[in-house]
C-alpha cells in the first residue's frame, strides 16, 4: 500500500507522466547488444517519444553502401527526434561472420553513428520482437537493408524495401510527416 501511495503520489507531482509508459509498445521493449560489443540498449529509452528508422542490415551486401546515407539520415535529422537503428542480420547470409570485421564495416568504413545491434533474426519464427512485430504489420523483409520508419506512438507508418535509397525524396518525405506530428 505504501508503494503504490508513493507511486500516486510521484504521478501527481508530474515526475512520471503516463505516456512514458504508453509510449513504449510491447514490440519495442527490451535490451538489444551493441554491435561488436558487450554493452546492451533499451530499446524503449532509445527511441521513446521519437520517430524511428529500423533497418536490417548486412556487411557484405550489395545496398552496404547505404550506410552512408543512413548515416546522413541520422544527422540530419536526430535533433529534430529521429533515431536511426540497425539491426545487423546473417538471415540472408551476408553478413560477416566476425562481428569485429562486420563492426569496422559500419564505423570505420562508412562513419556509421547511430546505434547498431549485434546480428540477430529479422524473419522467420526466430525474428526479435521488434521484426516480429514490423513483419506482421508490413510484411517479412525479402532482403537486407529494408526500411521501417515507426513513428513516436511505436506503430509503423511506412515500409521502404532495399531499393529505396535513403536519400529518396519519398523517405524523407515520410520522415518529415512524421516529425510533424
Amino acid at each position: 500500500m505504501k508503494s503504490l501511495n508513493l507511486f500516486l503520489g510521484v504521478m501527481a507531482m508530474g515526475l512520471i507522466s503516463s505516456t512514458a509508459f504508453a509510449a513504449c509498445e510491447p514490440h519495442l521493449q527490451g535490451e538489444y547488444r551493441k554491435l561488436h560489443s558487450t554493452d546492451s540498449v533499451s530499446l524503449c529509452s532509445l527511441v521513446e517519444n521519437k520517430v524511428t528508422l529500423v533497418v536490417n542490415t548486412a556487411s557484405h551486401c550489395g545496398f552496404t553502401k547505404q550506410f552512408k546515407g543512413l548515416e546522413a539520415l541520422h544527422k540530419k535529422y536526430k535533433d529534430k527526434g529521429l533515431v536511426v537503428v540497425g539491426f545487423a542480420s546473417d538471415d540472408f547470409n551476408q553478413e560477416d561472420k566476425d562481428e569485429a570485421n562486420a563492426a569496422g564495416i559500419c564505423f570505420k568504413n562508412f562513419g556509421v553513428t547511430f546505434t547498431m545491434f549485434a546480428p540477430t533474426h529479422v524473419k522467420g519464427s526466430e525474428a526479435n520482437t521488434l521484426f516480429k512485430y514490423l513483419n506482421a504489420e508490413s510484411g517479412e523483409p525479402k532482403w537486407n537493408f529494408n526500411k521501417y520508419l515507426v513513428g513516436k506512438d511505436g506503430k509503423v507508418i511506412q515500409h521502404f524495401g532495399s531499393m529505396t535509397d535513403p536519400d529518396a525524396k519519398s523517405l524523407s518525405k515520410a520522415i518529415e510527416e512524421a516529425l510533424a506530428k
